[in-house]
């Protein structure tokens, strides 16, 4: 992966996502302490939507890498309003060793890699989160061992970004993935006819009864940012997809429950259910550290400094 774009997770074959999680969980372990990887290199955080956790690991993983980070917010930047997307990475790209974008819109990641000669790293997309996947499957790997072909991961809730980045993992990992909606919520149609046909096993189902038996209970908010106008109209679709203690019970004796957070509650879940003994939601927050610290290095690692 060196030196090369980070969109989605399907950037990576099924190996190079090994390497990244077995990287994540040595590095988790305390086995990469004092290593300094990174050393001389610098990486832009760019942001066009709020952020806790991407803003504090990728700063946090790239100084405990030895390196360093920047943080730039849309006031600063203001992507394709105050300049255009294409210039801002063309002078990016002279002065950092990469960039995190935590954006609106896929296609300004896109824009952003044509334009620049250096790392494009997707912190989050209207389309996509594969850096929340790492997280996510470290966290499972953690419960369940390397090997996830066949467990049934259910993502219950807005058929979103993390909805079509559950798909993309299925492929790489062989998980059953199953997306539970409302009527008119389902993910991606592509993204999801895409992955079986490369092979994955990948339902789209409006039956809450598909919860039953599930490996992984997965949700995530039912108003994302710039949503806030469909607000009404969206707890009214999703009355019935919260996830409860109650539901919890419903799962697999051994089965856990995942939020990337932040959570809504009284809408998507209740604190119940993100402390309940099935909840790996905190173990799964603080594993965006180790893993996006694992895709620096494997992103960066074999860059120099050039000053």
């Amino acid at each position: 992966m060196a030196g090369r774009d980070f969109l989605s997770n399907l950037d990576m074959t099924p190996q190079e996502l090994r390497a990244v999680m077995d990287t994540a969980h040595s590095m988790k372990r305390g086995e990469w302490r004092g290593v300094r990887p990174l050393s001389g290199l610098s990486l832009a955080l760019v942001f066009e939507k709020a952020s806790l956790r991407t803003r504090t690991t990728f700063d946090v993983g790239m100084y405990q890498l030895g390196g360093h980070a920047i943080t730039l917010s849309s006031q600063e930047v203001g992507l394709g309003t105050r300049e255009r997307v294409s210039d801002v990475a063309r002078n990016l790209e002279r002065w950092v060793d990469g960039v995190m974008g935590r954006v609106y819109l896929q296609g300004t990641l896109q824009e952003l890699a044509d334009h620049a000669g250096v790392p494009i790293i997707n912190g989050l997309s209207d389309m996509l989160h594969p850096a929340q996947l790492l997280a996510d499957y470290q966290t499972i790997e953690e419960e369940f061992g390397s090997d996830l072909r066949g467990k049934r991961v259910v993502y219950i809730g807005d058929g979103n970004n993390l909805a079509n980045s559950h798909i993309h993992m299925s492929v790489l990992t062989g998980t059953d993935v199953t997306i539970v909606t409302p009527v008119g919520y389902e993910p991606n149609g592509a993204v999801a006819l895409d992955a079986v046909r490369r092979g994955a096993s990948v339902t789209l189902t409006n039956d809450l009864a598909a919860v039953e038996g599930a490996d992984v209970l997965y949700t995530d908010v039912w108003i994302s940012m710039g949503m806030e106008a469909e607000a009404d109209i969206r707890r009214r679709a999703f009355r019935g997809y919260q996830v409860t203690p109650q539901m919890l019970e419903t799962i697999a004796p051994d089965g856990i429950f995942l939020h990337c957070l932040p959570a809504h509650y009284g809408e998507e879940t209740v604190p119940e259910a993100t402390e309940h003994p099935k909840s790996r939601v905190f173990d799964e927050a603080e594993n965006r550290l180790h893993a996006q610290k694992a895709l620096l290095y494997h992103v960066m690692g074999l860059m120099k400094p050039r000053w």
